[in-house]
């Protein structure tokens, strides 16, 4: 992967499809809270006349003002991916095409930035536990078993020298709401 910095970028992409890598593949964002605190921009081109690898192109921007230009026009497909990273993101392509592309026009936020609140977690609780003690739900309350899942003592790893189940008694335990017993 090479890396360049935001203000390289540009020529350094269009430097690469100079030396031949003039097939577009991807363009996307990487959101590296918890390592750094920025973005990474990933493009990801391939030399089609020498079968080589793809190359990378990357690039750190900064969380608080995400900003580069833009590669539409040196990659045409490139546009639709910066589009995209510019809404969920919040990344803006100096240059680029902004208009909306997934989101509705009325929405507000950057939906795929680690740091941005969703609506649909303060408007509910959510359903497990992601952090020890996070969630109502006692640690050792019974699961359930879900509908269509036979039991194991019916059907699944059994002992080769038994004699196969019979379907019509595995299809009768597959239903759901049972305790999930537990296998020592």
């Amino acid at each position: 992967m090479t890396e360049a910095l935001p203000e390289e970028w540009l020529a350094a992409a269009e430097a690469l499809r100079a030396d031949g890598f003039e097939y577009f593949d991807w363009l996307g964002c990487v959101d590296e809270i918890g390592r750094r605190d920025c973005f990474r921009i990933v493009l990801v081109i391939r030399n089609l006349g020498q079968g080589a690898e793809p190359m990378m192109l990357s690039c750190l921007l900064p969380r608080d003002h995400p900003q580069i230009d833009s590669v539409q026009g040196v990659f045409a497909g490139a546009a639709w991916h910066e589009r995209e990273a510019a809404e969920l993101f919040g990344v803006d392509f100096v240059g680029g095409d902004h208009r909306r592309l997934l989101l509705s026009p009325g929405f507000e936020g950057t939906p795929l930035r680690k740091d941005e609140v969703l609506a649909a977690r303060t408007g509910m609780s959510w359903p497990g536990a992601k952090e020890p003690g996070e969630s109502e739900i006692a640690p050792n309350r019974r699961r359930m078993v879900p509908p269509g899942v036979p039991d194991p003592a019916l059907w699944g790893n059994r002992d080769p020298s038994e004699p196969s189940a019979d379907p019509a008694a595995v299809a009768e335990s597959a239903v759901g709401g049972r305790v999930r017993r537990r296998r020592i």
